[in-house]
């Protein structure tokens, strides 16, 4: 292993030790510095660095120029120029390469590369660039859960753009690729907190974990591995375990392993799932109507642990349980303590339920520190605790870790369950080296959905390699307070509503909960109609629409690390002032 590689996550923290100047001040120059790289190709190097050194200068140049007369720029384009960007797109495919060229296409003289990037940059700067919203370029995006992008991470994105890696076979003695994976991987076990002997994917009995396009993959993965668990612990049960192997789906498909287990529905038990998790329900062949509620109360969030043991003892059914680690509508959590976690897992082990975390964004919770944090953060820290008594765990790289998209991450604490359902087998130009260092480093193709697939992992290396679990900390803390300072304005406006909407919660209790998004409403319902358009049309700040319990409500969801509290909220009240007068 490169002994330059550390493999502990650095724990400096935001509060004592200065960020980076480009942590808070993101310059021109980190644009720039990060194309340095590029030189180190001697026949393209003028090609792309005078490309990407151009880009830096011409995006500065073009949201100078798009900025309002209040100093912003506007969240979403305007009709003009989403009309300007649909008549650029040929229907055509052109013949002819930009800057004249046609024979010698990658011409690497020095007015032929300049014309070309100039053609190019002139289309894609100020025809296509204006037309797209700039969901990560500003901290008054709150549509979604939509991360930003740090520094680091951008320069990661473009060296990882520009080393065009594809690890997918572990190769140790021709790349470092597979390594830094592994490596940032286990950094991700340090930060999210989870028990190194369970959870950690260098741990002599741990777990394992992977990149994936996003927490819907991640949930796919989930589910597939979960569904190859429980149907093999049926089999085993029936047919003893030495053929426990005749329930393996990955290799005898689901009805015939099915059959062999005794197994007449696989089923998911839940609490407001995201789309997502019944989706990924859909994909694995368990079905979407086989998502079924066990909600506790009329928010339809707690888990009833009577329901949850009444489904799992039904005979001939194996179940997973998907936990909601922060619910997308509230940013509420589905479980409070280790306690009620406790309970969970006894349940879960008595009927043999696989239990998979949904913690796309909530996850980030537990970036929190247990003790610091405790006061202000408490109910959060509560949320996630006992979440590492899960079997599986799905998260976000492209929300609050501010990576760019797409970035998702899965964990799992039973290591070798992956390659039962993912291994490429019958392909033995795939197969890894030996390595000599013995670092069981897996081939990333044999443990997930990709074969081909990007480096993930070298924005995600970047980021926390720069600002460490204290710098990520920070972002954090500052979203949290933001949410909670625009969740007060609204409380004690007297033409808005916050959740909850029944009243069941004191202000306190509700600032209390409230994690990165606040679901509020107009009183007047005629307004709550119309609301979150007007709130899109001033162009200043961008939130989502959506129905809960059969209400319509707006959304905001603070996940980027951008966000100015003092400025930006002046921002929001202003255009919540003036769209409900």
């Amino acid at each position: 292993m490169d002994e330059n590689l550390s493999t502990e996550l650095h724990d400096s923290d935001a509060r004592s030790a200065p960020l980076p100047p480009e942590f808070t001040h993101p310059a021109e120059d980190e644009v720039q510095r990060s194309t340095t790289a590029s030189t180190v190709f001697s026949d393209t190097g003028r090609d792309v660095t005078s490309l990407l050194s151009t880009l830096a200068q011409s995006l500065l140049e073009s949201w100078n120029g798009e900025a309002t007369q209040d100093g912003g720029v506007p969240v979403l384009p305007c009709a003009t120029q989403l009309t300007k960007a649909k008549e650029s797109l040929a229907t055509t495919l052109p013949e002819s390469a930009l800057g004249g060229v046609e024979r010698r296409w990658w011409s690497n003289r020095s007015d032929v590369v300049d014309k070309r990037t100039e053609e190019l940059l002139e289309h894609l700067i100020h025809e296509i660039g204006p037309a797209l919203p700039r969901c990560s370029l500003l901290g008054r995006y709150y549509g979604f859960i939509t991360g930003g992008v740090t520094p680091a991470a951008l320069a990661g994105e473009t060296l990882a753009g520009i080393w065009d890696q594809s690890p997918q076979v572990h190769l140790p003695a021709e790349s470092i690729s597979t390594t830094l994976e592994w490596i940032t991987l286990d950094w991700l076990v340090q930060l999210f907190r989870l028990p190194d002997e369970a959870w950690g994917i260098r741990a002599e009995n741990g777990g394992m974990a992977t990149f994936t396009t996003g927490a819907t993959a991640s949930n796919v993965v989930g589910l597939a591995i979960g569904r190859e668990w429980v149907i093999q612990k049926a089999a085993a049960q029936r047919l003893g375990l030495e053929r426990a192997d005749e329930g393996s789906v990955g290799k005898h498909g689901i009805l015939e392993a099915c059959v062999s287990a005794g197994v007449t529905k696989v089923q998911v038990l839940s609490t407001q799932p995201h789309s997502s998790l019944v989706k990924a329900a859909g994909v694995v062949g368990i079905g979407r109507a086989q998502v079924i509620s066990i909600a506790a109360d009329k928010i339809g969030l707690a888990i009833d642990c009577a329901k949850l043991e009444e489904q799992a003892a039904l005979p001939g059914v194996a179940t997973i349980l998907a936990v909601s680690a922060g619910e997308v509508n509230t940013g509420y959590f589905a479980t409070h303590g280790i306690d009620e976690w406790k309970r969970i897992r006894a349940i879960c082990d008595r009927y043999q339920v696989w239990i998979h975390v949904d913690g796309a964004f909530g996850l980030f919770g537990r970036i929190l520190d247990p003790t610091a944090d405790s006061e202000e953060f408490g109910e959060i820290l509560k949320g996630n605790e006992g979440l590492e008594l899960a079997d599986s765990i799905a998260t976000d790289g492209h929300k609050l870790l501010n990576v760019p998209y797409d970035c998702g991450i899965f964990f799992c604490r039973h290591r070798g369950l992956a390659e039962q359902v993912f291994q490429n087998g019958n392909a033995a130009y795939l197969a890894s080296a030996a390595s000599q260092d013995n670092d069981n480093v897996p081939s990333p193709l044999n443990i997930g959905i990709e074969n081909s697939r990007r480096f993930r992992a070298l924005p995600v290396y970047a980021t926390l390699k720069t600002y460490g679990r204290g710098g990520h900390r920070h972002m954090l803390r500052e979203q949290v307070r933001f949410a909670r300072f625009v969740a007060e304005w609204l409380w004690d406006h007297e033409k808005y509503d916050v959740f909850p909407f029944d009243g069941s919660l004191s202000k306190d209790e509700a600032l209390r909960k409230t994690f990165m998004i606040v679901l509020f409403r107009a009183k007047d319902e005629q307004l709550n109609k119309t609301l979150v358009q007007r709130i899109k049309d001033t162009g200043r700040i961008y939130v989502s629409g959506t129905t809960f319990n059969g209400q319509t409500a707006c959304r905001i969801a603070v996940s980027n690390w951008r966000v100015a509290v003092v400025p930006d909220l002046e921002i929001v009240k202003g255009v919540l002032e003036e769209c409900v007068n």
